[in-house]
């Protein structure tokens, strides 16, 4: 039998509470409902940081992000259009694994885990790119920045693009190469700009919308999903094809989103800013219906690895966990979860406890806090039970120890002995320069938020 296919969809700070499926009254999402309907919904799915650049690099590399050097980007908390550092040539990649089991790969969308020669989706086991590689309002907006860069490989092929386009582009990609690749294994990696600031959505799901431009811009992924579902089925692979849709943080809550019924959003170290939406489905293997295991954007890793029959080499720590036993509704190979703030390790979930130590956004130097929380009980965090279990937050220590042993924590100063480097470039540029000659179809952007 052929091996299966992978298609992974990344969406940009969808929250928990974004979806139909998950419950939401405001967001039209048929699409993303079928699959879950037909598929795995998780409620308990984390992504390993609240913030872009992280956590994308922890989910293609099976790692915490503090693993391979991307706990910070030169004090930054994500990184920037024309910064130094990057994806080490060294990180082997869910790209790079599945090449060596002789899978056609593409990436397309969003990449963000930097843009200098080295760093980009073909230096790191992709045949080919398509996409932004970071960033929606990393462009020209509020009247500075530089021109947002529409690359196809390593080169730039437009400037400030019409975003409201973007989707549509992004999917007659996907669909070429699923067309293209329907009679061999191949791996497509979906990363969706939205529903990222601003929110630039065709005029179509802009006048269908019952939650203003978030809704239009989710409604316009939704559309998305359905279009490669749909070309599985009329390419005749849809049972040998297995599909992920999940998101790379928490939502901002102030714009449309929703991380209801968690605590925090984006940037946050409550549940609201790493607990995520994540779907899978694979017609005949994925039982469906819903689990509750824990599990971790870090897992595809060895999952992917898994099901392509790959090896993962023993030279590096991994950090991921198989998911197929999640996928046969049994239970889940990971246990635990520790929430890094960049750097600084605040919390760690064992089971439904979960312990707060350091209070913070992303940038911040966490304040020292004493929470405990049953999440089976509070998935809120509203009710701090930590006098009332002394031996829970001792065990809950004594595994965060462990945790500083081999990644490191900012807070203690703890170094970490089995962590790797970010990857350096001499003499980094940004990609475009703004041309007042130049042909832009938007040379400014007229939508101002950021973020």
């Amino acid at each position: 039998m052929r091996k299966p296919n992978i298609i992974l969809i990344n969406a940009d700070d969808l929250g928990y509470g974004d979806l139909s499926c998950y419950g939401s009254a405001v967001n039209d999402t048929p699409h993303l409902d079928k699959m879950a309907a037909e598929g795995l919904r998780f409620t308990d799915f984390y992504t390993a940081s609240p913030a872009c650049s992280p956590s994308r690099g922890a989910l293609l590399t099976g790692c915490y992000p503090k693993r391979f050097g991307f706990g910070s980007f030169d004090g930054r908390a994500v990184l920037y259009p024309g910064q130094g550092c990057g994806l080490h040539s060294n990180e082997v990649t869910i790209a790079k694994l599945l090449k060596t089991v002789n899978y056609n790969t593409k990436c397309v969308g969003k990449w963000h885990c930097g843009d200098q020669p080295g760093f980009l989706p073909n230096d790191h086991g992709f045949d080919s790119y398509y996409g932004i590689p970071f960033s929606n309002d990393m462009g020209r907006q509020n009247g500075r920045g530089h021109p947002l860069p529409l690359m196809c490989d390593a080169s730039v092929i437009e400037q400030q693009p019409d975003q409201t386009t973007l989707t549509a582009r992004y999917t007659e990609e996907s669909v070429r190469f699923i067309r293209e690749n329907r009679s061999t294994p191949f791996f497509l990696y979906l990363a969706h700009f939205h529903v990222h600031l601003p929110h630039y959505a065709p005029e179509r799901f802009l006048r269908e919308s019952r939650n203003g431009r978030f809704g239009a811009a989710l409604a316009s992924m939704d559309w998305s999903t359905g279009v490669i579902l749909n070309e599985l089925k009329a390419m005749g692979i849809d049972e040998n094809t297995l599909v992920i849709f999940t998101s790379d943080n928490g939502a901002r809550i102030t714009e449309g989103g929703s991380n209801a019924p968690l605590r925090g959003a984006k940037t946050t170290m409550w549940e609201g800013g790493l607990r995520v939406p994540c779907i899978a489905r694979w017609p005949g293997v994925i039982k469906p219906g819903v689990s509750s295991g824990i599990a971790a954007c870090m897992d595809f890793f060895p999952t992917f690895a898994r099901i392509a029959g790959a090896e993962i080499s023993d030279d590096r720590v991994i950090d991921g966990f198989d998911m197929m036993p999640l996928f046969k509704g049994q239970t889940s190979n990971r246990t635990d979860f520790a929430y890094y703030a960049a750097d600084n390790l605040c919390a760690l979930r064992k089971g439904d406890w979960k312990l707060h130590t350091g209070r913070g956004l992303v940038w911040d130097t966490p304040k020292p806090v004493l929470e405990l929380y049953n999440l089976a009980d509070d998935i809120g965090e509203t009710m701090n039970v930590y006098d009332e279990h002394p031996n829970i937050v001792s065990e809950l220590r004594q595994l965060m120890e462990k945790y500083r042993e081999t990644l490191g924590d900012a807070v203690t100063n703890s170094t970490g002995r089995n962590i790797r480097p970010i990857g350096r470039v001499n003499n980094p540029k940004p990609l475009t320069e703004y041309d007042p000659a130049h042909p832009y179809y938007i040379a400014m952007y007229d939508l101002t938020e950021q973020g």
